[in-house]
């Protein structure tokens, strides 16, 4: 049982011991009175087992189907394994008509390991297994910039770069 399952379970026991009045354990549990006689029915009848979740285990009504999932793992992975889950979900309704949310898309791109998405998680990790980050300060070879040529001597840029050891 979750937390909060547990802590209901105290509430409604006060309460089918009279220790407890409805009204009070409305305001404990912040539920509506009718509510709370629905648990204290399924809690009687059932025991503790009767505040569980029926829905826990379940899949989402929600859920896109599994077929969709594999054809936009797909196009991703072809045409915008670069991009991010914003970009990606604007390219996909544009271009193949095929409308997500963004946070689905990532969800998605994130349990597949496709696109450019970098979670902190797996930029930690992933120093871990010998990736060294380098960063250091260089100068443009740009000759001109906007019609200037004096400009792009002196301009500077941050460059960072990833490598790995050989091995």
């Amino acid at each position: 049982m979750s937390d909060g399952e547990l802590a209901r379970l105290e509430v409604l026991r006060d309460l089918d011991q009279k220790r407890l009045t409805t009204e009070t354990a409305s305001q404990l549990l912040r539920l509506k009175r009718r509510q709370v006689f629905r648990l204290l029915k399924a809690y009687r009848i059932e025991g503790p087992t009767g505040l569980i979740s029926k829905r826990r285990g379940r899949r989402s009504n929600r859920r896109k189907p599994e077929a969709l999932r594999r054809t936009v793992l797909t196009i991703i992975r072809q045409w915008y394994w670069d991009f991010g889950p914003t970009l990606a979900a604007e390219k996909l309704r544009e271009d193949h008509g095929i409308a997500l949310g963004r946070e689905t898309l990532r969800q998605w791109m994130i349990e597949s390991g496709c696109g450019a998405i970098v979670s902190s998680a797996s930029a930690s990790t992933s120093r871990g297994r010998g990736v060294t980050v380098l960063a250091s300060w260089c100068r443009s070879t740009v000759a001109s910039i906007g019609g200037s040529r004096t400009a792009g001597h002196n301009a500077r840029y941050w460059c960072l770069s990833t490598t790995r050891p050989a091995d």
